[in-house]
C-alpha cells in the first residue's frame, strides 16, 4: 500500500469518526466546509468574478500547505516490506553538530533568600536541604526564565522560581516566584499557595500557566497534600490572575499530574483551553477557561507501552510505567481545529486526536463514543522514549530523547518516520537525561532544555563536586540546519523497517 493511499485512509477514518460523533451533539466535523465556528469564505473579484486562474491557483496552493501542516502525516502502519537495513534505534544525526548553549547550570540548587540569617535558619530546620532539590520544568519570557522544584523530597523551600536573561551569574541562585509569600511548606500547608509544581506553560497572552501536582515525598512516600489545582499568573505585572482546583472526581488514587499545554486559537485570551497530563493513571484533564471547569479523558493509547518501559541510564537501569506525558499542539486548520499530538513517557510512538474531541465536554459523558478519533502517527523506533515535546513556528517538532541524552526534531508535513526524524544534538554531557523542553515565543524562536540526571537523583546519589544541572538553548532555525527536519528539505519516502514496532505496540 502506498504512502499516499494510507495517509487518505487513516484521514478518512478520522474524518468518518469525527462525523459520527460531533454529529449527535450538533456540532460540525472540525474539517467539515461550512459556515461553522473557525471557518471562513472568501470575497468575491471584482464584477462577480473569483479572480484570474493564477489567483485561484495560488489561493489553492496556499490551502493545500496549510492543510498539510495542520493535519500531521500519518504514516502506514500495515503492509510494511522487511527487507530493510536501518538499525531501529539509528536516528538521521549531522555528526558534531553543536546548537545547544549551557545557559545556567548548577552543581546543587540554592535559593536567593531574603537574607543569610533566614537562609541558615531554614537549613537548620531542614526547611532547605540542597542536596533534596533538582530542577525539572522550565520556559522562558522575555528576559525571565522560569524554573520549577517539586517536592520530591523533604527540604524544597519554594516550587517555582525565575531567573534573568541573559545570565550574569550562571549559576545563580534561584529566585522563588512572584515572591516567597506564595510558596507554602508541607509541615504546615496553606493549599491556596503553590505546593508542588511540575511543569509550567507562558502562553500567547503573557501569562504563565502553572502545574501544581499537590503531592509530596514522591519517592519516599507519596502525599496527595493538597489537590492538583491549576493557577495562571499575569507576567506584565506578576499577579495571580484565577486558580482552579481540580475537582476531587477527576483525580484518581497515585494520580501525579506533571505536564501542561494550553491551547489559545487567534488571540481569543478569554477561550483557551489547557491539556493536563497524569502520567501515573493515564488521562488528559481538560479545562474550559471561559467555562472554569474541566473534565477528564481516557484512551487506550494513553498506556505506557511494556516495551518501553525498561530505561538505561549510565549504569542505571530501571524500570517506568508512565502513561500520556508529552503534548503538543500542530497549527490550526483553516477549519480552526488543530491537532494535539502526544505519546506516553514509556512508548517509542507518538500519537494524535483532534483538540474538538477532547474540548467536546458532551462527548466524554458517554462511553467510548471518541474512541477511534486517536489515531498513531508513527514511531520513533527503539530506545525512542521522550518526556516532552513543543511544535516551532516553522511547523517543527522537536522532542526530547532520554535514553539518547539528544533532542529530536520532525517537520510536521513529512511522514513520521525514521528517515525523516532528525536529531538536533545528542551531547552525552550537556544533554544529559533532558528532561524538560519548551519552544519559547520570542519573534526569533529559541528552544530550551532542563538535563537534569534525574535518574542519579531518583535511585544513586548526584556527585555535588561536579555539574549535576543544566539549562541549556539553541536558536530555532539553526537547530534544524542542514537536517531532514527543514521544511525546505523534501520528505524521505523510502521504505523504514522500524515502522514494524508500531504493530507491537498496537
Amino acid at each position: 500500500m502506498s504512502d499516499g493511499r494510507c495517509l487518505w485512509l487513516a484521514l478518512a477514518g478520522v474524518l468518518l469518526i469525527l462525523a459520527v460523533i460531533t454529529g449527535p451533539v450538533g456540532s460540525h466535523s472540525p474539517f467539515k466546509k461550512g459556515p461553522q465556528h473557525g471557518s471562513f469564505t472568501r470575497t468575491s473579484a471584482a464584477n462577480g468574478e473569483r479572480g484570474t486562474v493564477r489567483e485561484r491557483e495560488r489561493e489553492r496552493e496556499r490551502e493545500r500547505e496549510q492543510e498539510r501542516l495542520a493535519i500531521p502525516y500519518v504514516g502506514p502502519l500495515v503492509g510494511l516490506e522487511t527487507n530493510g537495513k536501518r538499525a531501529a534505534n539509528d536516528f538521521v544525526e549531522d555528526v558534531g553538530k553543536n546548537v545547544f548553549d549551557t545557559v545556567y547550570h548548577w552543581k546543587m540548587i540554592d535559593f536567593m533568600y531574603p537574607s543569610l540569617q533566614l537562609r541558615n535558619n531554614a537549613i537548620r530546620t531542614r526547611e532547605f536541604i540542597p542536596e533534596n532539590n533538582l530542577p525539572l520544568g522550565v520556559d522562558r519570557f522575555r528576559d525571565r526564565l522560569f524554573i520549577t522544584t517539586p517536592r520530591w523530597n523533604p527540604g524544597v523551600p519554594a516550587t517555582l522560581s525565575y531567573l534573568p536573561l541573559p545570565a550574569q551569574d550562571r549559576s545563580q541562585p534561584l529566585m522563588p516566584y512572584p515572591d516567597w509569600s506564595y510558596h507554602t511548606s508541607p509541615r504546615n500547608p496553606d493549599c491556596s499557595k503553590m505546593m508542588s509544581v511540575y511543569r509550567i506553560q507562558v502562553d500567547e497572552c503573557d501569562r504563565l500557566w502553572v502545574l501544581d501536582a499537590g503531592v509530596t515525598d514522591t519517592l519516599t512516600n507519596l502525599q496527595q497534600v493538597c489537590p492538583p489545582k491549576i493557577m495562571a499568573f499575569d507576567l506584565q505585572n506578576d499577579e495571580l490572575l484565577f486558580t482552579y482546583v481540580l475537582p476531587a472526581e477527576q483525580v484518581k488514587e497515585d494520580s501525579l499530574h506533571t505536564n501542561i499545554v494550553v491551547d489559545v486559537r487567534d488571540g481569543q485570551c478569554d477561550d483557551a483551553f489547557a491539556y493536563v497530563a497524569d502520567v501515573w493513571r493515564n488521562g488528559i484533564t481538560v479545562f474550559d477557561m471561559r467555562k472554569f471547569k474541566s473534565w477528564r479523558t481516557t484512551n487506550h493509547l494513553y498506556n505506557p507501552n511494556p516495551l518501553a518501559s525498561d530505561y538505561n541510564y549510565q549504569e542505571l537501569n530501571f524500570q517506568w510505567s508512565d502513561g500520556v506525558f508529552g503534548m503538543s499542539l500542530a497549527p490550526v486548520h483553516r477549519s480552526g481545529d488543530r491537532m494535539l499530538l502526544f505519546h506516553p513517557m514509556s512508548s517509542f510512538m507518538e500519537f494524535q486526536v483532534p483538540a474538538s474531541i477532547l474540548r467536546n465536554e458532551t462527548v466524554w459523558e458517554g462511553f467510548g463514543l471518541a474512541a477511534k478519533a486517536f489515531q498513531p502517527v508513527g514511531t520513533r523506533g527503539r530506545l525512542g522514549q521522550s518526556s516532552t515535546a513543543g511544535v516551532g513556528k516553522n511547523n517543527v517538532q522537536f522532542f526530547t530523547l532520554v535514553q539518547q541524552s539528544g533532542v529530536g526534531c520532525w517537520d510536521l508535513g513529512k511522514p513520521y518516520n525514521r528517515n525523516n526524524l532528525g536529531v538536533v544534538e545528542k551531547n552525552a554531557q550537556k544533554l544529559t537525561f533532558p528532561n524538560d523542553l519548551k519552544v519559547d515565543r520570542e519573534p526569533q524562536q529559541s528552544l530550551w532544555v532542563m538535563s537534569n540526571k534525574l535518574p542519579v537523583f531518583l535511585y544513586d546519589k548526584l556527585d555535588y563536586t561536579q555539574t549535576n544541572f543544566r539549562v541549556l538553548m539553541a536558536d530555532a532555525r539553526k537547530a534544524i540546519e542542514n537536517t531532514v527536519c527543514d521544511p525546505r528539505v523534501p520528505p524521505s519516502l523510502a521504505f523504514d523497517a522500524a515502522q514494524l514496532e508500531c504493530e507491537l505496540e498496537l
